[in-house]
Parts: C-alpha cells; sequence; structure tokens
C-alpha cells in the first residue's frame, strides 16, 4: 500500500540523526500523530522505545539500522524508501503485560516487546515457585533469575541464557531460567502463548527478587503474573529478502 504521510524517529547517535536529517529533506516528515508509517533510525533500543510510545495507536513502523545490533531493522539506504514501504512485509506483535505485587503491597503494571526478567537482588540466589494457568509447575526454581520471552526478544536476553530461539508463527513464549542450582538440569520450556505465567517468590524479604519488563524496573517482588496481551498490537516492517522470520532462522546457524 502507498504511504504518503511519512514520520522520522532517530536515535541521538551523530550517523542517525544525519541521516534522520537527509531522509527529512529528501522525503519530507510529519508528525507522529499525523503519520500513516513511521521510520525508525537506530539500532534495536530505539525501536523497541518507539513501540511503547505507540501502543496507543497501530501505526506500520519500519526500521533502519543506524545502531549496533539492530534484529529488528532493516538494511540502511536513503533511495528508494517509499518503494520499500510499499512492498514490505508485516509482521504483528502482541505485548506482555506483567503485573507485580511487591513485599510493600504495591501493585504495578507494565508492558513489554521482549521479555519479563526476574533478577535477584542480592548474593543469595532467588526461590520461585510456578504456575502456568493456575496450576504449580515447578514448586521451586533456585536460580539467579527467570525470563519470559516473546519470539521477537527470544533472540535477546532469553538466548543469552541459553532459552530457545522462536520463530514468530509458532505463536509460543520461551520460559527460560538463569543460572538454575537446582532442580540443575532443568533447561527450561516452551508455553502456548496464550497461558497465563504466575511467579512466586519464595522469602522475598530474605532472598529479594526485581522484575523488569523492557524499561520498567520493579524491586522487592512478592509475585509476578504475565500474560501476552492481544487487545495490543503493533506493526512492523520488514524488506521481502530480510524479513524477521529470515533472521530468526539464520540466528539459529550463526557458527
Amino acid at each position: 500500500m502507498p504511504y504518503d504521510k511519512i514520520a522520522f524517529v532517530s536515535s541521538n547517535s551523530d550517523e542517525a540523526r544525519s541521516a534522520c536529517r537527509r531522509l527529512r529533506k529528501r522525503f519530507g516528515g510529519v508528525r507522529l500523530e499525523e503519520a500513516d508509517v513511521i521510520v525508525v533510525l537506530g539500532g534495536d533500543g530505539t525501536m523497541l522505545e518507539t513501540l511503547h510510545r505507540l501502543f496507543e495507536r497501530d501505526v506500520p513502523i519500519y526500521g533502519m539500522n543506524r545502531g549496533t545490533v539492530g534484529f529488528l531493522m532493516n538494511e540502511f539506504r536513503e533511495s528508494g524508501l517509499k518503494t520499500r514501504l510499499e512492498q514490505a512485509q508485516k509482521v504483528e506483535l502482541h505485548p506482555l503485560r506483567m503485573d507485580v505485587r511487591t513485599v510493600h503491597s504495591r501493585r504495578i503494571e507494565a508492558y513489554c516487546i521482549n521479555e519479563v526478567a526476574l533478577l535477584r537482588e542480592t548474593r543469595q540466589a532467588a526461590k520461585l515457585r510456578i504456575s502456568i494457568d493456575g496450576k504449580i509447575r515447578m514448586p521451586e526454581l533456585v536460580c539467579d533469575g527467570l525470563v519470559v520471552a516473546t519470539p521477537a526478544g527470544s533472540t535477546a536476553y532469553n538466548l543469552s541464557a541459553h532459552g530457545p530461539i522462536i520463530p514468530l508463527g509458532a505463536e509460543l513464549l520461551a520460559l527460560t531460567p538463569i543460572s538454575a542450582f537446582r532442580p540443575r538440569r532443568w533447561r527450561g520450556a516452551l508455553l502456548p502463548s496464550g497461558v497465563e505465567v504466575l511467579i512466586e517468590i519464595q522469602e522475598p524479604r530474605k532472598r529479594p527478587v526485581s522484575a523488569v519488563a523492557d524499561y520498567t524496573e520493579v524491586r522487592d517482588v512478592r509475585q509476578v503474573c504475565v500474560r501476552q496481551d492481544r487487545g495490543i498490537s503493533l506493526t512492523l516492517l520488514f524488506d521481502p529478502e530480510h524479513n524477521l522470520e529470515e533472521r530468526i532462522l539464520n540466528e539459529q546457524f550463526v557458527p
């Protein structure tokens, strides 16, 4: 489809800001609230920030890499931008909602696109109890932490913790322990994307745990509930020859 109203967003790097100025001069540019497509210049961090800003609007987002990793970004080229936008393939993402209860009886909600990560706060390992859809599946996990990752985030922290890479069409979440001590051989699980994951912290004052959903960190948590919010839809655009599914496959065959 043709995109006539393009908004440009860039990171604070000199490279990204310079590219943004050139593209605005060449293609024009409108405000975010007026755009029918948004072009993001930077890396994955800038893309995630932009996605969070646009939770209330389902406007397609097309990224071009002017950062470091750029897993969610397309190759940077100034020429042929409108043709690339018209020919791009759409990928729909649904964020995870994290509902946290703290030891101080606070309740905090936050959304994430990559993962919810639980991390021990002190020298002592965390003790977690994991329930899936109301049924206890892991009575006690002693570990440094735990990651609940989306397919889009499966190549981020989840992969660093030796979790599986998930193709986008699989409708799965990765549940991956970080340095599991007991049960020592547990390597995590793949879950249907529609489940509700409840993580209860055992001895939360003695063994404090923080919970992080992308940019939101909550300390001293007592329990964390995680589930996908299908009421929020985010649309990413990718060049046909370099789509996200292809990148996920490539990541699994990197020497």
